[in-house]
């Protein structure tokens, strides 16, 4: 990875220039962004190989260090008043100069020091924003500190307290809050949430705030015990968040785990999900002839991209790679492979802190979660869905269909109608509906219960940094619900009128499955089997189908090119309703994806408790699920 970048180099080593589009930020932060994800690669590898450096990476990288830092250079490194981007890379050369002190910075001139120190002293009182960035502060404010440059406590008293506010306990942080809410769940959490504040600590040392190493560690542990179970039997991740062309970044939570002895995993299972990771992207077309990183999940798609993404973002995949700064003799390394918890049978966890459902089946390797919980939106406004955030489920196996480039302006992703997944009312000229926000309201054992105000874009403004700036219709409040067990999801939806509804009109009720990547040609095969369910069967061999149990018996398939991360061409079942569906009732799909046809389904029969509906699942073990979906409270705004 670092030798086939070597040829795209320019002025010195300071800046990357990887072919590709340019991101939003312009041509001269992408370089720098390619120079400080790399770096960040190498100093892992030179720390666990104790300096020991047949290819000069520690020269490599200390001539881009000096070119990049003098002002005089032309190609110099952009200034953080110039460049915001440049904040985030900081923290990587920091992370990077830490951690090669011996072979880097010691051997560096005086000079060339100070330059650096003074491209970083700007970072010391500027105002971040309230999410990851603070601790890109935290970072380089702590290595300055150790090597006589500019720092702060006041910016680093704050830091650590902004993450215990947005700390939502079992382990998950939420990446700042939306409207005063935790509600941003998704990669970051592990990548940038956990990893951060320990190097923080590394980084200080004795200078660190007394117990907070400890309390970092514990965190950390716990969330570990659930993120071992969201790494699917073929060793990718899940696939659900902003930044997934980060790829290999999600290992970082397990690597740190091992490097700061805070992990409940034993060493043979971090290194096995690591090799397996390693080897899913690598197999699928993640790096492309010329061994570069593509912008995608497995083969280039745009769909997956934010506007900041740029050729070389693909490089934070570094992360991933943390585990390379263990030494030979670590016991990640010398002690026997361990099976991913997938091999050791099915598994049900109920994640609280981020409102998710997690289902594993060893048989076909799927990981699976129901989302109740975050929807990275402001609860105060109503949102365009992101396909990313805004689904009932994702998986590790199958990736939200995300038409259009976002990166583009408009943003023909965030644009349009939501579909796999998804639960939607379509009005009179066929528009599907929005959810974001949504509103947790219960979570208890295997079931989860949400709660969105239907919504449809009436007129957009492009706001690159805020995402489109919308105007809506507003419609009926839309209550949803689901049990969760192995490869079948029970959704039961309930709609209600709102008082304020700008459109009386009916609506028809269309409940979304798994998307999956089918081959060209192969769409006469995928479509109603006359039994009330509509079947996809995926070039990966797995089944998806939506099966209509109440309210809902037409049954319909859905073909799309260019819309999905995993494939050229998808397809995504549907149930409906026969017509405008019909209020205070309950209408109930089974949502499947497995690596076979569902053997045996299991039984929903409908009833009440006073306004409240529910929904009694027995499930073909004998197990039982009660869905209880309430009505919306009247006069308030959220329900």
């Amino acid at each position: 990875m670092l030798l086939a970048v070597r040829p795209y180099a320019a002025d010195g080593h300071a800046l990357l220039h990887l072919p590709g589009v340019p991101s939003i930020n312009g041509v001269r932060s992408d370089g720098l962004e390619g120079f400080a994800r790399t770096f960040l690669l190498a100093a892992f590898r030179l720390a666990g190989a104790d300096g020991v450096d047949p290819h000069d990476f520690a020269g490599w990288y200390a001539a881009g260090l000096a070119a990049g830092t003098d002002p005089a250079n032309p190609a110099r490194w952009p200034a953080f008043a110039e460049c915001n981007q440049a904040k985030v890379e900081a923290a990587s050369i920091a992370l990077a100069l830490n951690e090669t002190r011996p072979w880097i910075w010691d051997r560096l001139d005086g000079r060339i020091r100070q330059q650096v120190l003074d491209w970083l002293a700007p970072m010391v009182g500027d105002a971040m924003p309230g999410n990851n960035w603070i601790w890109f502060q935290g970072v380089t404010e702590a290595f300055a500190r150790t090597t006589g440059g500019k720092w702060s406590q006041q910016d680093l008293d704050h830091i650590i307290t902004m993450t215990d506010d947005w700390y939502a306990g079992e382990g998950w942080y939420s990446d700042g809050l939306a409207g005063g809410e935790q509600r941003n769940f998704d990669h970051y959490n592990g990548w940038a949430m956990h990893l951060y504040p320990l190097w923080f600590c590394r980084i200080l040392g004795a200078a660190a705030p007394t117990g907070l190493l400890d309390r970092y560690r514990a965190r950390l542990h716990r969330f570990l015990e659930d993120q071992r179970y969201m790494i699917g039997g073929n060793g990718s991740p899940l696939i659900q968040g902003r930044s997934l062309t980060y790829r290999h970044a999600a290992l970082a939570p397990l690597w740190t785990g091992a490097l700061f002895d805070a992990t409940p995993l034993a060493p043979g299972e971090t290194r096995a999900i690591a090799s397996r990771t390693l080897d899913h992207f690598t197999d699928h077309g993640a790096f492309d002839a010329q061994g570069l990183l593509t912008l995608g999940w497995h083969r280039p798609h745009r769909g997956i991209l934010q506007v900041y993404s740029g050729p070389a973002s693909p490089y934070w995949a570094s992360k991933g790679f943390i585990g390379l700064a263990l030494p030979p003799d670590h016991p990640v390394w010398t002690h026997e492979a361990r099976q991913l918890p997938l091999g050791q049978g099915d598994f049900t966890r109920t994640l609280t802190a981020p409102g998710w459902l997690l289902s594993g089946t060893s048989a076909d390797g799927v990981v699976r979660i129901v989302n109740h919980g975050g929807d990275h939106s402001d609860p105060a406004r109503l949102h365009a869905d992101d396909p990313c955030y805004a689904r009932f489920a994702y998986s590790t196996h199958t990736a939200p269909e995300t038409p259009g480039d976002p990166t583009a302006q408009p943003s023909a992703c965030s644009e349009a109608d939501p579909t796999d997944n998804a639960v939607v009312l379509v009005d009179k000229p066929g528009r599907a509906s929005h959810r974001r926000p949504a509103t947790r309201v219960s979570m208890n054992g295997a079931t989860a219960v949400s709660r969105s105000r239907a919504h449809w874009p009436t007129d957009t403004t492009w706001d690159p940094f805020g995402g489109p700036d919308t105007h809506y219709a507003l419609g009926p409040w839309i209550t949803v619900g689901s049990a969760l067990r192995g490869s079948i999801e029970v959704r039961a939806v309930r709609i209600d009128p709102a008082a304020d509804d700008s459109d009386a009109a009916e609506h028809t009720l269309r409940i979304g499955g798994w998307a999956l990547p089918v081959a060209p040609g192969s769409l006469s095969d995928v479509n109603d089997n006359g039994r009330g369910t509509a079947r996809v069967a995926g070039i990966n061999g797995l089944i998806s189908c939506v099966t209509g149990v109440h309210g809902l018996p037409h049954h319909t398939v859905v073909d799309n090119t260019e819309s999905n991360a995993l494939g050229c061409v998808s397809a995504t079942p549907f149930a409906e309703s026969p017509g405008p569906a019909r209020h205070g009732i309950l209408h109930v799909a089974l949502i499947h994806l497995g690596g076979t046809d569902p053997h045996s389904l299991p039984q929903v029969t409908t009833g009440s408790e006073g306004t409240t509906l529910l929904a009694e699942v027995a499930w073909p073990d004998g197990t039982r699920d009660s869905i209880e979906l309430p009505a919306p409270r009247s006069g308030t705004a959220r329900g």
